[in-house]
């Protein structure tokens, strides 16, 4: 959901309001109940860049547990258990 900055034509108070694109816009000021105007906001702090940013950053897997990797017994520990010493 946006969020949306709004003045009062008024008193000249600024606030934010965090609503549905669907929602009515605000048309009293919490401050002083004057009528407000929306303003238009700079950038947004929300950007998509580069292709593949879904697959790479959301992708489902089918197997969710990690592959363990099991250490095998090295040369010299086998040669001291087979000689039955």
């Amino acid at each position: 959901m946006p969020t949306y900055e709004y003045e009062c034509t008024s008193c000249g108070y600024t606030f934010e309001k965090f609503q549905k694109i669907s929602d009515k816009p605000a048309k009293t000021c919490p401050k002083c109940k004057g009528k407000v105007k929306r303003l238009i906001s700079g950038s947004s702090s929300f950007i998509l860049k580069g292709s593949g940013w879904y697959a790479t950053d959301y992708v489902k897997h089918n197997n969710p547990q990690p592959e363990t990797h099991h250490k095998t017994a090295t040369p010299a520990a086998d040669k001291t258990t087979s000689s039955g010493k």
